[in-house]
């Protein structure tokens, strides 16, 4: 599942853009919540119709998937994956270069998957409880559960790894560009 990784001296209870492996760790852990609010609303619409709670519930996932999520691959693949391809040599640079790829069509795939979701999502929104598709819902958790997997295992011992407190401090700081949050 999610790794948390904690980085000697740095370790926090809630991750921020200071430990950014930590930060993409964290991600991962809030991409499961959403996913398993997706599940349990597959549950409650043909029980309850588009209630308030499965109104509130949509309006999360939307809010996480449009904002979050893409603030999330960004992070990687404008500023962690270049930073890992810079510190990699030998092997783990064409490691590296084969993993970052992969991840890059996962990220395209997962948006795919998101846009058939999201259309589904703005129905049950507007009162059609029945706009949601268990198919679609366990296509898209499966496609992530699969894709965080690979990034607990893989991407982030290997940035763990690779990765010096220099390029770390950079990968965080373009984090914090990216949301607008301001230099600690």
């Amino acid at each position: 599942m999610v790794m948390r990784i904690a980085l000697p001296g740095q370790a926090s209870a809630a991750a921020t853009t200071e430990v950014p492996l930590e930060m993409l760790s964290a991600c991962h852990g809030r991409v499961q919540t959403q996913c398993e609010t997706l599940q349990r609303l597959c549950e409650h619409l043909p029980r309850h119709g588009a209630d308030s709670a499965a109104v509130q519930a949509v309006e999360a996932v939307l809010r996480y998937f449009r904002l979050a999520a893409p603030h999330h691959h960004a992070d990687e693949e404008a500023d962690l994956f270049p930073a890992l391809l810079d510190a990699a040599r030998g092997p783990d640079h064409t490691r590296v270069r084969q993993l970052t790829r992969a991840l890059i069509e996962e990220h395209r795939s997962l948006e795919g998957l998101w846009q058939r979701l999201e259309s589904e999502l703005e129905q049950v929104r507007s009162g059609h409880a029945g706009a949601l598709a268990r198919g679609t819902v366990d296509a898209f958790v499966a496609a992530y559960t699969q894709h965080i997997e690979r990034e607990e295992n893989e991407l982030l011992p290997l940035a763990a790894r690779l990765l010096d407190a220099a390029a770390l401090t950079r990968v965080g700081s373009a984090m914090r560009e990216r949301r607008g949050i301001a230099a600690p």
